[in-house]
């Protein structure tokens, strides 16, 4: 089933590019939404490692975790928590706990958080993303987790590009690496 998603992810990416003022392609993930098959089959491969030690609560980052942290908590049987960035344009209004990312593969830092009334002691925590390359987000949602006493069981992607000590570290699964996706 993993090889078989892989293949149809790879074949609706594209790598596009933005223009002279660019030193670098864009990764172009629109078509994993677009088609119906690859949603289908998300939830279930990025469950497939954590079946056997299921979380209770999927944690993801916005933006696009909020729609990838859904599908692989419903395939589990858990719950989804988003992570929300603070970018000054809204404010959550209730008690969260906030973690800075180091810098991300832009540079930037940011502020992740989550309500504290839906992560807390005994919490057994999957970590959700779509590409992970730094690491920093993902780092600052365990911090997050630790912070409310809960456990990460591990981190799933849908790309990996962080250095094998970052993944070590993470405890990262996923579905595909950039050499995957080579243009």
């Amino acid at each position: 089933m993993r090889a078989e998603l892989s293949r149809r992810l790879v074949g609706a990416f594209r790598w596009t590019d933005p223009g002279p003022e660019s030193t670098h392609l864009v990764s172009d993930v629109s078509g994993w939404w677009r088609d119906p098959a690859i949603l289908a089959g998300l939830g279930p491969a990025l469950a497939e490692p954590f079946r056997a030690d299921p979380p209770t609560v999927v944690v993801a980052p916005e933006v696009t975790g909020l729609l990838l942290g859904p599908l692989v908590a419903t395939t589990l049987g858990a719950g989804f928590v988003p992570a929300y960035k603070n970018t000054g344009e809204r404010r959550i209004a209730e008690p969260t706990t906030w973690a800075w990312t180091g810098s991300d593969y832009r540079g930037r830092r940011l502020a992740l958080g989550v309500r504290d009334r839906h992560l807390g002691p005994g919490d057994r925590v999957l970590v959700v993303d779509d590409w992970v390359a730094s690491g920093a987000q993902v780092r600052a949602l365990h911090e997050i987790a630790a912070r409310r006493g809960a456990t990460v069981l591990g981190t799933t992607c849908l790309v990996a590009e962080a250095a094998p000590e970052v993944v070590a570290e993470l405890r990262l699964d996923s579905l595909l690496t950039p050499a995957d996706l080579d243009p």
